[in-house]
């Protein structure tokens, strides 16, 4: 893996994300090594455990974003001109109580 790709709050980089996006559609959701070949498919340096892991919070994630408790609005009123780094990946369940 790149060392210099810096990680995101959960030590996922933005291209393990992307790879691991990737695999989660091409790897059949009940095909019975699905995390393992997910793993392999992310670069082989997360384990099926850390794969599964990583898609519980994703799903945490989009939960969260389509309950309506994380406001995602960051372009209006007077917010404007907001950057943000998408070099970075962000779990937001992580950060909401």
């Amino acid at each position: 893996m790149d060392d210099d790709i810096p990680k995101g709050l959960c030590g996922w980089s933005w291209k393990e994300n992307k790879l691991f996006e990737l695999a989660l559609a091409l790897v059949d959701e009940r095909h019975p090594e699905r995390w393992e070949m997910v793993a392999a498919m992310v670069g082989g340096e997360k384990s099926a455990g850390e794969v599964e892991e990583h898609y519980v919070i994703l799903l945490e994630d989009l939960e969260l974003i389509e309950s309506g408790k994380f406001d995602h609005k960051l372009g209006e009123d007077h917010h404007r001109g907001v950057l943000v780094d998408l070099t970075e990946s962000l779990c937001l369940s992580d950060n909401i109580d």
